[in-house]
């Protein structure tokens, strides 16, 4: 009798096992790391000039243009005047990345820049960076 009880068990045992679902084995994903999107961006800065500054701050610009310009995150350095508003400028810069940027901020001229134009502007400047969409 405990050998047929045995026989028993086992054979629910066995049909047990067979009926449990195997789940499938996913093969090993090798490790990726996430890496940054690095994006171009792009600045435009409205400077708003006191009426008859506007040559000396064409003359202070054209110097910061240039240097801008030969710096190598910097894709491109440049500057507008409104035809209708002859005291309104814009300038348009586009950067490989944010370094870059950065980079342009702390040099010397940027910073000589700043302080030439500070009594020919006649309000804070409208500064705004910007993300270039689909460029990397």
């Amino acid at each position: 009798m405990k050998t047929k009880i045995l026989i028993v068990l086992a054979i629910l045992i066995t049909a047990g096992m067979a009926c449990k679902q195997k789940t499938p084995e996913v093969p090993a994903q090798p490790e990726t790391s996430v890496q940054p999107v690095i994006m171009k961006k792009m600045i435009t800065a409205r400077v708003f000039v006191k009426p008859g500054k506007e040559t000396d701050f064409i003359t202070a610009a054209k110097v910061m243009v240039e240097n801008s310009n030969k710096e190598a995150g910097c894709l491109g350095y440049k500057l507008y005047q409104d035809p209708y508003e002859k005291s309104s400028f814009i300038f348009v810069e586009s950067y490989k990345d944010q370094a870059a940027i950065d980079f342009h901020f702390a040099t010397s001229y940027f910073k000589e820049f700043g302080t030439t134009i500070a009594d020919m502007v006649s309000e804070p400047a409208d500064i705004k960076i910007l993300d270039i969409a689909g460029e990397k």
